[in-house]
């Protein structure tokens, strides 16, 4: 993230990870630029619930992007919940912390644990209901929604591989970057470029290279034009519209 008083902004290449987030983490890309959030980290020990003001149970450092940090939306619609099983079968698979294969991570939000687990191409958010403990027979369970019906399909998959201790990969081969992600690279880029003080020209420097812009910009350019909708567009998100990406209520 491009700081107010640096001399430049990053390279491309610091961004390519933007490339294959998912849209929580891309709200939080946008939000953690935010001058009114920054200032509220900042200030977090006078006003501990914060974060309700931006859509988080709780505020998340902005020096961390979204490969480091942990933000937890409010409400959690993506959070799997994971309770004893009542009545389990006698081959049941037990819930043993540490043989969770990935990177785990934990955090209490005020009112549960929850458990992030992190392997190429995938990060699950589990809610550990309290009564679970280690070596129980669990369930888990998401909100019911027809909408969902795709998701929870995905979700079903990878949580079987979670049970099946190991069976996660060690890397994943992507696919060709959409025309979306790449679009929001280049929005987080120009953003931090402006928030550096880059003017629109230098901003088109940096995406496009100084030999194109010196052929094709000129004041009523498709070129000015593109930069100056990135530019917006990225304010835009940055003040607000991450909402879009996740579903949180706005408060007060």
């Amino acid at each position: 993230m491009a700081h107010p008083n640096s001399h430049g902004w990053y390279p491309t290449a610091a961004y390519l990870y933007i490339l294959h987030l998912d849209a929580q983490a891309l709200a939080w890309e946008y939000l953690r630029r935010n001058p009114d959030y920054q200032n509220d980290w900042r200030y977090r020990r006078h006003c501990p619930q914060a974060g309700y003001r931006w859509g988080l149970r709780l505020l998340e450092s902005p020096e961390l992007d979204a490969r480091e940090a942990h933000p937890i939306w409010f409400p959690d619609h993506d959070c799997i919940q994971l309770y004893p099983d009542i009545d389990p079968l006698p081959n049941a698979v037990l819930f043993r912390f540490w043989r969770i294969p990935g990177t785990k991570y934990l955090v209490h939000d005020t009112k549960r644990l929850v458990l992030w687990v992190r392997w190429p191409g995938v990060c699950l958010r589990l809610a550990v209901a309290p009564e679970l403990t280690n070596g129980m027979a669990y369930v888990y369970a998401s909100r019911a929604s027809a909408s969902r019906l795709f998701f929870d399909k995905k979700m079903t998959v990878e949580l079987c591989r979670l049970a099946l201790k190991g069976s996660v990969p060690i890397v994943k081969v992507r696919s060709r970057p959409t025309l979306t992600a790449l679009q929001e690279l280049r929005t987080l880029q120009a953003l931090d470029a402006t928030l550096a003080g880059a003017s629109l020209r230098d901003v088109a420097k940096g995406l496009f290279g100084a030999e194109i812009v010196a052929k094709e910009w000129h004041a009523d350019s498709a070129l000015r034009a593109q930069i100056r909708r990135l530019v917006r567009r990225g304010d835009r998100l940055m003040r607000g519209g991450y909402r879009r990406l996740v579903p949180v209520p706005i408060t007060d």
